[in-house]
């Protein structure tokens, strides 16, 4: 007897969102999730680098756009590094610090939305995606400039922010199984140089120049990429936080009717002609 059996298909596609490092720039972001919430959106995968896993972990908890601008309203440079004494890296104490206070001392599974941050393993030299494990590690680590901070002991791994090699993590959720990605690039100045001669200023300027490269896997990887121009502001200061924050929200919201789009192909047809035969003996 011959008997059809149909495969296991997926129903649907799975769209992710991948949200990019930055800096003091990452304000934008919750601008971005206005527009998300705004327009109902809600991605299967995040993943984030450096202030974008900050962000990227608080929506996929569940913190609104409300409630991370009123965390940020309080933030100054302070609350953020332990010192600022020139050429002293700081502790991350006071990012973890953040993190638990906001969302509480838990697990990247506890997480009601799946999510991976990205940071560098400075042993090994390579990408870590950090997909369980405690949160607040996870994130100052991804967060950890190098000279800025202090590197983050994770499980045997000593991890410095993801941006020096994966800036917009969109290659990230294609590993993990995702369809469709949306991008959100918030490093408008990358690749820039500087003819300041400040230590701060010479480093970040550094840093942009290897990120310019590492952007462009993000890209490929990508089906649509929202670029808020943040150029007139700093990633080393939360000066026009809130402007950043509309800045954010506006493009995204410029791009909400194609990222719509990519929800309503969401729903995957079922190809009969492609069941497997059987024969029964």
């Amino acid at each position: 007897m011959e008997i059809l059996v149909a495969p296991k298909l997926k129903k649907y596609r799975k769209i992710g969102l991948a949200l990019g490092g930055g800096g003091a720039r990452g304000f934008a972001l919750i601008g971005a999730v206005r527009a998300f919430e705004e327009a109902n959106i809600k991605f299967d995968y995040i993943s984030g680098t450096s202030i974008g896993s900050v962000i990227g972990a608080m929506l996929a908890f569940g913190v609104t756009s409300q409630e991370m601008q009123d965390i940020a309203t309080k933030i100054r440079v302070k609350d953020i590094r332990k010192n600022v004494i020139p050429f002293m890296p700081s502790s991350t104490e006071n990012i973890e610090k953040i993190i638990t206070q906001t969302v509480g001392d838990i697990n990247i599974e506890d997480l009601k939305t799946p999510f991976c941050a990205v940071a560098v393993d400075m042993i090994s030299g390579n990408e870590v995606d950090i997909t369980k494990g405690r949160l607040c590690k996870a994130l100052a680590g991804s967060c950890a400039v190098p000279t800025v901070f202090n590197a983050v002991e994770f499980e045997d791994k000593l991890l410095f922010d993801g941006g020096l090699q994966n800036t917009i993590p969109a290659d990230v959720l294609r590993k993990l199984g995702c369809d469709a990605v949306v991008s959100i690039d918030i490093n408008s100045t990358r690749g820039n140089g500087t003819d300041s001669k400040k230590y701060f200023d010479l480093l970040m300027a550094s840093v942009r120049v290897m990120m310019k490269s590492n952007a462009i896997k993000g890209y490929l990887n990508s089906d649509i990429i929202v670029k808020p121009d943040l150029k007139r502001f700093s990633a080393s200061k939360t000066t026009g936080m809130l402007e950043m924050i509309e800045e954010g929200y506006n493009a995204t919201k410029k791009m909400i009717p194609e990222i719509k789009n990519l929800f309503r192909k969401k729903k995957l047809k079922k190809h009969w002609w492609s069941l497997k035969r059987y024969t029964d003996d």
